[in-house]
């Protein structure tokens, strides 16, 4: 059974340019212990569908027109926001992509941390302290007491990450969402970081949701990903079938985009053009000016699901295309 569900939700910004579509109608589940990949380039909506619904950008500009999102079965866009405040940073987590506007510059590591325990978990100042050091360790801090008398100016944007990880993690959250949590580490850091995450999963069966723009951390710690374009979903399936059998284009160009060791590579293709202004977006499909098996449909209306397994889905009206 699904833990959070997501059905047709659409996020739109009202700005003097229009009604810019950042999210516009997508659909999509999540179950206990597993890992959803949310992919597609930067404007494609990946963080803005997670933020909207948890009321984490100002309303106004942002207005949600349509769409449930269902956490345990409750529709979370419902909800008063006192009601919201127990579930956010306790039941759903997130690890957001900027550590360094992420932190308050004018409090102590450890005063950030031991919040969420403090509040959510009603522990002690004390326990919350040993909770928060011990996090900290188990994100690879070293001298975990000295870093929480320390100030965010004081680390790395490295280091700044992992602290923004031990946070998200300490309560050990049903659903995290991971907005590109390795962007600033290391490969050897980017490493331990997942083995952590696929260990806390295995122990609490908590659900992730993974926005990153890379494919190989998808590969690895993924089950099934999402591919977003233009605040729509474009194709949705298990990632090994994505990886080996993709049927969008667009799915395919990401794919080809991406650097790889095992081939030996003159030059990486790349996607020609770039995501069009999503105040201007007309019925058709948005990637149809990029496509190269474009066809005038294409240009009319945004193709309906087709099903090509029972848990894999594409929105293309093109069929076959090489």
């Amino acid at each position: 059974m699904a833990i959070l569900e997501i059905k047709n939700l659409k996020a739109h910004f009202h700005t003097r340019r229009g009604v810019v579509k950042a999210v516009n109608g997508i659909s999509y589940s999540i179950e206990p212990g597993q890992t959803l990949g949310i992919v597609g380039e930067s404007g494609s909506g990946k963080s803005v569908s997670q933020l909207s619904y948890l009321k984490l950008l100002p309303s106004p500009p942002l207005k949600i027109p349509e769409g449930e999102v269902l956490f345990r079965g409750e529709n979370i866009l419902a909800m008063t926001e006192e009601k919201l405040r127990t579930i956010r940073g306790n039941k759903i987590s997130m690890i957001f992509q900027e550590p360094m506007t992420s932190l308050n510059p004018y409090l102590t590591i450890g005063s950030q941390l031991i919040e969420p325990l403090i509040i959510h978990l009603k522990k002690s100042k004390r326990d919350a302290w040993k909770e928060a050091c011990a996090a900290l360790s188990r994100v690879g801090i070293a001298e975990p007491e000295k870093a929480m008398k320390s100030y965010p100016h004081e680390f790395s944007g490295g280091m700044r990450q992992r602290v923004m990880i031990a946070m998200a993690l300490t309560t050990r959250p049903e659903i995290l969402i991971a907005d590109e949590p390795t962007t600033a580490l290391d490969v050897t850091v980017q490493a331990q970081i997942l083995d952590l995450l696929r260990e806390i999963q295995k122990e609490t069966q908590m659900a992730i949701i993974l926005i990153t723009h890379d494919l190989g951390v998808i590969a690895g710690l993924a089950d099934k990903m999402v591919v977003m374009y233009a605040g729509r979903i474009f194709e949705e399936g298990p990632v090994e079938t994505l990886f080996h059998q993709s049927e969008h284009p667009y799915t395919r160009a990401l794919l080809r985009s991406t650097p790889r060791v095992d081939v030996l590579q003159d030059k990486i293709p790349v996607i020609g053009g770039s995501i069009p202004d999503l105040s201007q977006v007309g019925q058709g499909c948005p990637f149809y000016e990029r496509c190269e098996f474009r066809t005038d449909i294409c240009q009319i209306t945004f193709p309906t699901s087709r099903k090509i397994a029972h848990n894999h889905e594409t929105f293309c009206h093109v069929e076959k295309f090489q």
